[in-house]
């Protein structure tokens, strides 16, 4: 019997050429049908003037600017649409930018951030700042932060780190590298946070977007400053495309993880599969089968199997029944700081401690939905 050996590169195509790729598409008249979410940006792409937005080569000053994102009604909950090259935008059905303003310097940026946080009551002054992965440009990234903001209703200041991933499923290792890039624009745009009067920060991160987070963080902690990891509040990592190793020795470089520090994850990741498979690894942080491997470290791993559709890379953002049960994760950290006991019925699914880390085997589809019923 012959077997065929199929490329990694082909395999790369295979999964993520069929969707058409994002644009920004400016459209004001939006703003009067879809929700508009407001996210604040920094990025470290260079702007292409001919195309009136920022493109995949890097750039070593950082852009700062505020996006206003009409998110259309007619949609399934977790999808994302754009507006074809030939075809009229449609409020209704497609992701599109209500408005637009970029500052060449962080101090306009500051004083606007600045006022979005002081409009929130004191207490719940909040920076979630997101940090998009692996083959994404620029709209892509912004679009998707304002469709996870807006489906799951999250609380603050949303903030998106754009960092100069060539959007092509063959540049993965010039993403890697793009990514350590950078590793200064990410730690900036949480300074600049912070100086806006963010009582808390907490970073969402996704793929490839972890291991630019998790450098981040280490940075942080090698510079002393004490004063901005107390204001570190949770992370949330997505599909980590981290070396285990590595990020084992990143969290201890940082010391004491923020609470709650959150990785969904799933065996079933295609695209993890290969990016373990092309770094000569078995695994990847975010197909982690065997938790006892990060035990010793206060995390929470959330194992997203059973709502794993196409290649499984994103089941937290695509799925809509995850969506929903994410909506109670407020519930896990007041859970997860009392007893043992108090973990019982919180999520359906299995509950797995080892020493200090923590393993929800979420349920099927079908529980979830019975769970959320009651």
């Amino acid at each position: 019997m012959t077997v065929t050996r199929i490329p990694l590169a082909i395999c790369l195509v295979a999964l993520t050429a069929c969707t058409p790729r994002g644009a920004v598409t400016v459209y004001p008249a939006a703003a009067d049908v879809g929700d508009v979410e407001e996210v604040f940006v920094a990025t470290t792409r260079k702007f292409e003037v001919e195309k009136g937005t920022f493109g995949a080569m890097r750039s070593e000053t950082e852009v700062f600017g505020r996006f206003a994102i009409s998110v259309p009604p007619d949609r399934a909950l977790g999808a994302i649409t754009f507006p074809g090259r030939s075809i009229k935008p449609d409020p209704r059905k497609h992701f599109l930018t209500v408005e637009q303003e970029l500052h060449k310097d962080s101090n306009a940026f500051r004083k606007k951030l600045s006022t979005a946080l002081k409009d929130l009551p004191p207490g719940r002054r909040e920076a979630v700042i997101y940090v998009h992965g692996f083959n994404n440009t620029f709209a892509e990234g912004l679009y998707r932060i304002a469709q996870l903001s807006h489906d799951l209703d999250m609380p603050g200041v949303t903030l998106h780190y754009s960092w100069p991933s060539a959007g092509n499923p063959l540049g993965y290792v010039s993403d890697r590298d793009s990514a350590m890039f950078a590793r200064d624009g990410l730690e900036q745009l949480m300074r600049e946070a912070a100086a806006a009067g963010a009582e808390r920060i907490v970073l969402v991160a996704h793929s490839m977007g972890s291991a630019l987070t998790m450098e981040a963080l280490r940075q942080v902690a090698i510079r002393g400053d004490q004063q901005l990891k107390d204001k570190m509040a949770g992370v949330i990592l997505i599909s980590p495309d981290i070396d285990v190793d590595l990020f084992r020795m990143q969290a201890k470089a940082y010391g004491a993880l923020p609470q709650p520090f959150l990785i969904f994850g799933s065996d079933r990741d295609r695209l993890l599969t290969l990016s373990a498979r092309i770094t000569g690894q078995p695994q990847r942080l975010g197909n982690l089968s065997d938790i006892n491997r990060v035990a010793d470290l206060d995390v929470t791993f959330l194992d997203t199997q059973a709502f794993s559709a196409g290649a499984g890379h994103f089941n937290l953002g695509d799925s809509p029944a995850l969506l929903q049960l994410m909506q109670r994760i407020g519930e896990v950290d007041q859970a997860f700081g009392a007893d043992q006991t108090g973990r019982v019925g919180l999520l359906p699914g299995v509950v797995l401690t080892v020493q200090s880390a923590t393993q929800i085997v979420l349920a099927p589809v079908a529980v979830v939905a019975e769970e959320l019923t009651r």
